[in-house]
């Protein structure tokens, strides 16, 4: 009897050690550089007010819709995306680098020097308004699925043991982005925004992880099972949770002028959380066993949660936060195992690829002037910026993974997972130069920054991964 209560002794014994191991890497990895974010922080309170550029106005003119020149447009984008997303594959890249790069040169970094004719032409800026209110509807749709792929059950059972790389990956690149925001500011914020919210935006736009690309890249490698590609995931969804969150209090300090529109709007937002979770989860789930049902009621289930995703969307942006978020959360919120859900998914998923997120590439490209970067000191600055967000993200993620016991071979394989930015960097990106955080010339300077570690991804797991071929992910 003795040698089994012993056994249990130990036993008891070695998972308290393991908790302690945790909460003292907790700690470290995560509480400290919190506390160092707090004193950036404080530190950049006591600097000079930005005296940047202002972030651009609404392009002005002639709003008359034109029928022809749109859908020229739409030709010239999805052709250029499709032909360069398959150029992208072709050489072992996620097609999203090609169709991010399709965007940049319809824009006048590229067709705007190279024929400025066409490019005013093809796309005069009184045109655009009517191609970004496609590619906002794309967005919208896209962040609703990415909700879907967000398995929230699966997380709330894998998310604990990926908590502290995960937040590690967070707080490292905060530190590091809301750090570099104190050379940044004087020069490249846009006069007149308070520090803080430059400061916060730059860390939470170095902190996003492109959950989609990285869950495609696992699946079509056959990783998704595996020990590296269960953390990956489950590190991905947490990020992006957390990173939205920390956007959505950017957006909101951003945007509220004065102590009580901040109250409203964090009261406005409880109160919507509180439906959303509870009443708005039921509805979700019994409309969708309905659909699963009577499989004609595909069609009406699609419309209704269409109904819901666009009018969550518009309470959000009423309420002060976005649009973005109450489309990602009724997808968050559907039923995962419903056919009726993943129906939905397939029937949107190809028109947002082929069609919606092309004009939401095209938009980003042509409101990227990469001239803006100008001289050697602005290029040396960009590529701080590069340096500055793979150190954050890979850096911070892969050596919190070896603390968590993974080898550096599958720390650094995290990392480089980690360090995907993609689409996402983009929507986060649109949203800091709408509401006036991004100044024209750093906004350039973060789109290469998304482009360039996306790319790096595939090359940096291939070497880490014996060499072997990445499959081609979106």
């Amino acid at each position: 009897m003795q040698p089994a209560l012993d056994s249990a002794d130990r036993a008891g014994a070695s998972s308290t050690q393991r908790l302690a191991r945790s909460v003292a890497a907790y700690a470290v990895l995560v509480g400290l550089p919190a506390a160092l974010v707090l004193l950036v922080l404080h530190a950049g309170a006591g600097l000079p007010a930005a005296t940047g550029v202002a972030a651009p106005a609404a392009a002005s003119g002639s709003s008359a819709f034109d029928l022809g020149r749109l859908v020229a447009q739409i030709v010239v984008i999805v052709g250029a995306a499709r032909l360069l997303g398959a150029l992208a594959r072709r050489v072992g890249q996620p097609r999203v680098v090609g169709e991010m790069a399709a965007g940049l040169l319809l824009g006048p970094s590229a067709l705007g020097l190279a024929a400025p004719g066409v490019a005013r032409a093809l796309f005069p800026p009184e045109s655009l308004g009517f191609v970004n209110s496609l590619a906002q509807v794309g967005v919208l749709l896209f962040m609703f699925v990415v909700g879907i792929d967000l398995d929230l059950a699966e997380l709330r059972r894998r998310g604990h043991a990926a908590l502290v790389t995960s937040h590690a990956s967070i707080i490292a690149p905060l530190l590091l982005g809301s750090a570099l925001a104190l050379l940044l500011y004087g020069r490249y914020a846009p006069a007149g925004v308070p520090f803080a919210s430059f400061a916060l935006f730059m860390g939470a736009a170095m902190s996003v992880t492109a959950f989609p690309v990285l869950a495609r890249i696992l699946e079509e490698r056959g990783m998704t099972g595996s020990p590296l590609g269960i953390v990956a995931i489950a590190c991905a969804a947490i990020d992006d949770v957390t990173a939205w969150c920390i956007l959505a209090a950017v957006v909101l300090v951003a945007r509220a002028e004065g102590a009580a529109p901040l109250l409203a709007t964090l009261a406005g937002t409880a109160a919507y959380l509180v439906v959303m979770f509870t009443a708005g989860r039921a509805l979700l789930a019994r409309l969708a066993a309905r659909a699963a049902r009577d499989e004609a009621g595909i069609e009406g289930f699609l419309a209704v949660v269409m109904l819901l995703a666009l009018g969550s969307a518009w309470v959000t942006e009423w309420i002060g936060v976005h649009a973005l978020f109450g489309a990602f959360l009724v997808g968050a919120l559907l039923p995962k195992s419903s056919p009726a859900v993943a129906a939905l998914t397939s029937r949107l998923r190809d028109l947002m690829v082929v069609l919606l997120l092309p004009l939401f590439f095209a938009f980003t490209g042509l409101r990227t002037t990469l001239t803006l970067i100008s001289g050697a000191q602005a290029w040396a600055l960009c590529l701080l910026v590069l340096l500055v967000a793979v150190a954050g993200k890979l850096g911070g993620s892969a050596l919190a993974a070896r603390v968590s016991g993974m080898s550096w071979r599958d720390a650094l394989s995290l990392g480089a997972l980690m360090n995907t930015r993609g689409l996402m960097e983009l929507v986060i990106l649109n949203v800091g130069l709408d509401i006036g955080v991004l100044s024209p010339p750093l906004f350039a300077m973060m789109v290469v920054m998304a482009l360039v570690t996306t790319a790096l991804t595939t090359p940096l797991l291939n070497s880490l991964q014996d060499g072997r071929k990445i499959a081609h992910a979106r």
